[in-house]
Formats: structure tokens, C-alpha cells, sequence
């Protein structure tokens, strides 16, 4: 599958449903995939009754926001899936800026993949895996942005769509995350354009040196946001020493 992704135009074949609620898109993607559908499909739908983040955090999934995930296999190598998840940051970044007004706050990518608008947080991307009884490793990638409505986080400042005056409708918006994505997954390329995702997520980078906190499961770390690797990674200095973190929370001081 990998292969002939490839070697054409990724959505010369792909597919899109339309859902009114669902559990979660993500979950719907997984059951089509253990059904034996091998994808590129995208699945959307007008309200999520367990919406889901990352580590198990649950998404608020009112109607008006936009929920879709899509269904890919054997995207590329093992080795080169890891930056895979810069890519969807940039598709849904570039999404994003085609709608939020020029004079408007900017439109930012925080490690690793959440979409801000004046440093507040307007969008959730969950990647989630598995591999199938043939050996196939099946990917989705679950995309929630706060359109109309938004949740109350206390450890993050959150906004939508509608209070940066963007009035448009979910439809709309997928639009153009499905031409965004087909982009940004055509430079990827199974992992052998990563480079030029790299520096596109650079270029929309947030917050490149100055002074972070990352959660991790076991600790926190303190020091300057020093950008990202070429595999992601991101880099942490911290005093004369400088560290790679493949994952964890970001915070802004």
C-alpha cells in the first residue's frame, strides 16, 4: 500500500463519509480498518459522544466544530512514521491560516502538534496505531478544531474559530484540510520528504527560544525551547546541556 501511495497522487482514490454522531471518528476509522478497508478514507462526523485526546483526555465534541479522522496503511516505514505527526501539523495549520483573517492573531504550531491562535489552543490531533492480523500497520489520524464551541481547559488557554472571527461552517473548513492534507502528505512522501515538512513546521513554529516547561510521565524539565531535530525531537537546553524529548506537555512560561 505504501508503495502505491508513492507512486501517485494520494487522492486520486480516497474516500470521504459523512456522519451525523458517532463515538468517536477515530473509532469508526479503526472499525473500518478491521473490516479489511485499507483506506486513504477520511470519515467525518457532526458530534463525537467520546471524543478522545491524547493519554485518554477527553475531547468535547459539540455540534459545529469540525471532527474527521482518516484511515491510512502503511504510510511509510516504521522508522520514518514518527515524524508523520509534523506533517498532519502542517496540513492543519495551513488549514487554519486559509480561514483566520490576515489582521487577525497568528496562527502557530506548538510541539508537537497543536494548532494555536494567539497562543491559544483551537485544535486537537490524536494519532493512534495498530497493526493487523497480516502484519499491516494501520494509522489514524483523529483531527478536532474548535470552530463554535470550545472547552474549558485550566492548564491550557483554548479559543475557536468563532472568537477570531471565523464564521464558516465545518463543511467548509474540511474543504480545505482535505486539500492541506493531501499536500502536506504528498511532501511527506512515506517519510523520504520529512525534510520539508521539518522546515515547514519550523517556519510555523511557536515559541523558539524562549523558556518551556515539558511535562513528562515521571518529571518536569525547565529550560529554553531550542526548536526541533530533523526527526522531531523536541530540543531542550537546559543550562550548558541540551536534550532530546520524543514526547511530552508543553507550557509556556
Amino acid at each position: 500500500m505504501a508503495d502505491r501511495l508513492h507512486s501517485r497522487r494520494f487522492d486520486e482514490d480516497i474516500r470521504h463519509i459523512a456522519l451525523g454522531d458517532v463515538i468517536s471518528t477515530n473509532t469508526v476509522c479503526f472499525d473500518h480498518a478491521r473490516s479489511g478497508d485499507a483506506g486513504p478514507l477520511w470519515i467525518t462526523a457532526r458530534r463525537q459522544t467520546g471524543g478522545r485526546g491524547r493519554r485518554g483526555r477527553p475531547w468535547v465534541s459539540e455540534a459545529g466544530n469540525l471532527y474527521a479522522s482518516l484511515l491510512l496503511t502503511d504510510p511509510g516505514p516504521m522508522e520514518a512514521v514518527r515524524t508523520l505527526p509534523l506533517a498532519v501539523a502542517v496540513a492543519v495549520h495551513a488549514a487554519i491560516s486559509r480561514v483566520v483573517p490576515a489582521s487577525g492573531h497568528p496562527v502557530e504550531i506548538k510541539w508537537p502538534n497543536d494548532v494555536l491562535i494567539g497562543r491559544a489552543k483551537t485544535c486537537g490531533i490524536l494519532l493512534e496505531s495498530e497493526t493487523t492480523r497480516d502484519g499491516r500497520l494501520v494509522v489514524v489520524i483523529g483531527i478536532g478544531i474548535n470552530m463554535v464551541a470550545r472547552p474549558d481547559m485550566a492548564h491550557y488557554p483554548v479559543t475557536c474559530l468563532a472568537e477570531q472571527g471565523v464564521h464558516i461552517s465545518p463543511e467548509e473548513l474540511f474543504a480545505h484540510l482535505y486539500v492541506e492534507m493531501n499536500r502536506a502528505l504528498a511532501v511527506w512522501n512515506g517519510g523520504a520528504g520529512a525534510a520539508g515538512i521539518v522546515a515547514r513546521w519550523r517556519a510555523a513554529a511557536c515559541g523558539v527560544g524562549e523558556r518551556i516547561t515539558v511535562n513528562l510521565p515521571d518529571r518536569s524539565l525547565t529550560g529554553r525551547f531550542a526548536g526541533i531535530d530533523d526527526q522531531g525531537y523536541l530540543i531542550l537546553e537546559t543550562g550548558r546541556d541540551a536534550m532530546s524529548i520524543a514526547a511530552g506537555d508543553v507550557f509556556f512560561a
